[in-house]
């Protein structure tokens, strides 16, 4: 694996040769990764799988006109032969008024902020089978536990370099630990499958490999037998591993491609408020140690910690350089890059502020109503907000979680839903993007 200093070096070279080729700008970004995986299943080793791999793209503009092309070899030749194609291909594209690199007053100019995300420690893979075999088998020691789909553990370090034609050129890195372990309970078809996982950038932050296969094994016993339910409107309880994907549809709704292209639920909602006065949703990049922490974004533009979602008051959208222009306003430091293709928008370490009830709390007063833990399908349309997926979890009844069930429908508009949204005060950062429990009234859920 190439040093970050290499990695930055190869980007700048090939804007060079774009721009030495006759584009009148361009940008280059360089990836590589390298990881180790190893599972086991049935306390036997299945797999040790080791990648590597690098990837280098090339953008270059021709007055308004762009092509975006990629390739894993670095052979010097190849490279020459990446520019002189991509030059080709701009020449021939069609015009885009909006295309082009970010402004250059924007850029980062400052050093890179330190954000802790490598850690030189790496597992050998003898290490990482220790862990997957005690994952394992600490789910199938959980009673009721009848079969495994394995257990894992795995390490890994990314690289990601860009250098672009007016000025901007950064590099950074990033580790990753986890830890696996999937099983099932009971048998025949009433057999139920739940798993447990855990993932950070420092080994020393990792939950022990024990702790995460006893959760999966509890996950799974505890879905056996479940019962079918009537349908009818109720309160619904997310919990934090599924309550994330309803800010995930926020986000959706916000970026900036979606609101150029008129095709979001959200299009007419700036500076409304979308939720109760006490939500507020965070965008945080520079979090230290966080799974999706960088220090610039896809075009080299500075990031900063910022609302979302501002005591209920959405604030704005999230803009890389082209939908800004397309819409007269400034990208925000949110575009997000891949090896080929123009950038679009996203989010980095994404959270919601807890609340003041704890989870007990939240659902003392609930006569009757669900417990969510899975979500199925993509029954959710990002230009209406109607939202309607399959899923399973446990019944609530006068305020307790009781029985599993499974094969049942929930149904809203995601408006409603945000409207209503209620948070507990249990948030924890386990994933790129967390929440605590939430509970949302006036569902409407179909029984199987």
């Amino acid at each position: 694996m190439l040093s970050l200093e290499e990695a930055q070096s190869r980007a700048q070279d090939l804007v060079t040769a774009a721009r030495r080729a006759g584009a009148d700008a361009a940008d280059a970004i360089y990836a590589c990764n390298a990881s180790t995986n190893v599972s086991v299943r049935l306390g036997a080793l299945e797999d040790v799988e080791r990648s590597e791999g690098e990837e280098i793209g090339l953008r270059v503009f021709i007055g308004r006109r762009s092509a975006s092309i990629s390739a894993s070899d670095m052979n010097p030749a190849t490279l020459a032969t990446l520019v002189d194609r991509c030059i080709a291909m701009a020449g021939q594209a069609p015009e885009d008024p909006y295309a082009g690199l970010a402004p250059e007053d924007r850029l980062l100019r400052k050093k890179l902020p330190a954000l802790d995300l490598t850690d030189p420690f790496e597992p050998e893979p003898a290490q990482l089978r220790e862990r997957a075999m005690i994952a394992e088998e600490a789910a199938r020691a959980v009673p009721g536990v009848t079969n495994s789909e394995g257990g894992g553990a795995a390490t890994g370090r990314s690289q990601m370099a860009l250098a672009t034609s007016h000025g901007f050129a950064g590099a950074y890195a990033g580790t990753s630990h986890s830890t696996w372990a999937s099983v099932l309970a009971g048998t025949g078809a009433d057999m139920q499958r739940d798993h447990a996982s855990h993932s950070v950038r420092h080994i020393e932050d990792l939950d022990d490999a024990e702790t995460v296969g006893t959760r999966a094994g509890h996950r799974a016993v505890a879905r056996l037998n479940p019962v079918k339910v009537g349908s009818g409107v109720m309160p619904v309880i997310f919990d934090p591993r599924i309550g994330s994907s309803l800010v995930g549809h926020l986000i959706g709704g916000i970026v900036g491609p979606a609101i150029a292209r008129r095709s979001s639920f959200l299009l007419e909602s700036l500076g409304e408020a979308l939720f109760d006065a006490a939500i507020t949703i965070i965008d945080d990049p520079l979090r230290l140690r966080g799974l999706r922490s960088r220090p610039f974004d896809g075009e080299g533009l500075p990031v900063e910690r910022r609302a979302l979602i501002d005591r209920g008051v959405l604030t704005g959208w999230l803009m890389d350089s082209a939908s800004a222009r397309q819409l007269g306003l400034e990208p925000t430091g949110h575009a997000s890059r891949g090896g080929s293709g123009a950038p679009g928008a996203g989010v980095t370490n994404v959270h919601m502020e807890p609340g003041t009830v704890s989870p007990g709390e939240l659902m003392a007063d609930v006569k009757r109503g669900l417990y969510v833990t899975e979500l199925i399908g993509m029954g959710v349309n990002g230009v209406t907000g109607d939202y309607s997926r399959g899923a399973a979890g446990f019944l609530i009844e006068n305020g307790a979680v009781g029985q599993a069930v499974s094969e049942i429908t929930i149904a809203s508009n995601l408006k409603d839903m945000f409207r209503a949204l209620v948070p507990a005060n249990d948030l924890a950062f386990r994933y790129g993007m967390n929440v605590p429990t939430l509970r949302i009234d006036g569902m409407t859920v179909a029984g199987g």
